[in-house]
């Protein structure tokens, strides 16, 4: 059994950890932005190929204490590094993260743990010195409370990076965040489901592959694939059987509205890569269907109105911080009230960093989420 942690934006964990549960793994805890679980080695790949909502996913190589740099050395050195890495592995101590503990210089930390890995491998394969010729492995440092946790990356790039969106506009919603949204909102996919904000199709085109049972990672590689222990035979079988779950006979009604022309040809573009890598993954079993594309129209938020009785509105509305200023965010809010009317029998969900949205909107949210992504700190307003 293989001891995982999994990545994801503060406040989201409970999500995670529920979708983790959902591919039929068990957590064994959390930290802010880090779920724990446990997964057999078919899950080292499946979980980068499945998971919505992760931002990454690292296999814990071991949990030590560790006082001292001779501790830090001894510990990582015990590791079995060869059976995980190649020869001509570029090994990178990417992060260190400390937290009440006597080891605290993120440098120093570095360097030892690199020492320590490569000294390990020299010593077990008879080398000098390590070529460093091939592709890059990522090893993290957590240490907490003088407990060290060494992770090996298995992502690569950020999960949040499916490998469709080709161009995001100016302030793009990451992907695993629109997952965190919908999740959130407990959206169905047969649900009528529109964002009035759609800037580069984000939430509409994740919520397209999520009612399609359409596994996130299809369009991309991980690290994973340049480790020795990587299994391209049984990735295959996973990969086969993630597609025979996508379903393009679902009704599905996803729509997307922008003021700005070239943001709703963003979001058709991206949109349709998306659907594009979800038919490359049907065919992989044999299938010529296609997936229905969500609905891109120009149109001002003021001047629609519902098409259903019920349904969804989720939006990632103008912050003020990148795009325009506070004040004009904040009268775009204001005239957001006229959405309740328009939209009458709707849940409603906006993700915003003004302290001020619930009084420029001029109605409380049921329920505020606090997420954090990256640097910048957003509150999710929830309207049933």
């Amino acid at each position: 059994m293989n001891h995982l942690v999994a990545l994801c934006a503060i406040g989201a964990e409970k999500v995670l950890a529920n979708e983790i549960k959902f591919l039929g793994y068990k957590t064994t805890g959390n930290a802010p932005g880090r779920v724990f679980f446990d997964a057999d080695d078919a899950g080292l790949f499946r979980t980068n190929l499945c998971l919505r909502t992760a931002d990454r996913v690292y296999l814990q190589m071991a949990s030590f204490h560790a006082d001292d740099f001779d501790q830090l050395y001894d510990g990582v050195n015990s590791i079995a590094w060869q059976d995980f890495l190649k020869k001509d592995s570029r090994v990178v101590v990417d992060k260190v993260r400390t937290f009440k503990s006597k080891l605290s210089s993120e440098h120093a930390i570095q360097t030892m743990t690199l020492k320590s890995i490569y000294t390990k491998l020299q010593d077990v394969w008879h080398m000098s010195i390590m070529p460093e010729s091939g592709e890059k492995s990522d090893v993290r440092i957590h240490i907490d409370q003088n407990q060290v946790s060494v992770l090996l990356d298995l992502s690569g790039e950020p999960l949040h990076k499916r490998g469709y969106r080709t161009d995001g506009g100016l302030a793009p919603m990451r992907e695993t965040t629109a997952c965190v949204l919908l999740q959130m909102m407990l959206w169905r996919r047969k649900t009528p489901l529109h964002d009035p904000f759609c800037g580069s199709g984000t939430i509409a085109t994740e919520a397209t592959l999520y009612a399609y049972d359409v596994a996130p990672g299809f369009g991309r590689h991980f690290a994973l694939e340049n480790l020795a222990i990587f299994n391209r035979k049984q990735a295959d079988e996973i990969r086969c059987k993630e597609a025979e779950k996508i379903r393009p006979d679902a009704v599905v009604r996803i729509t997307g509205t922008d003021i700005d022309p070239e943001a709703v040809r963003r979001s058709q573009l991206n949109a349709e890569h998306a659907c594009v890598m979800a038919g490359r993954a049907l065919q992989m079993i044999g299938s010529d269907q296609r997936l229905v594309r969500p609905d891109f129209d120009v149109a001002d938020f003021k001047d629609i109105k519902a098409p259903y009785e019920q349904g969804l509105l989720l939006g990632n509305p103008p912050y003020g911080e990148r795009l325009g200023d506070a004040a004009e965010a904040e009268a775009l809010y204001g005239d957001m009230a006229s959405l309740f009317s328009d939209f009458p029998g709707w849940q409603m969900g906006f993700i915003t960093s003004n302290e001020n949205f619930e009084k420029c909107i001029g109605k409380k949210a049921e329920s505020i989420k606090n997420l954090k992504s990256g640097n910048l700190d957003t509150k999710f307003y929830i309207y049933r």
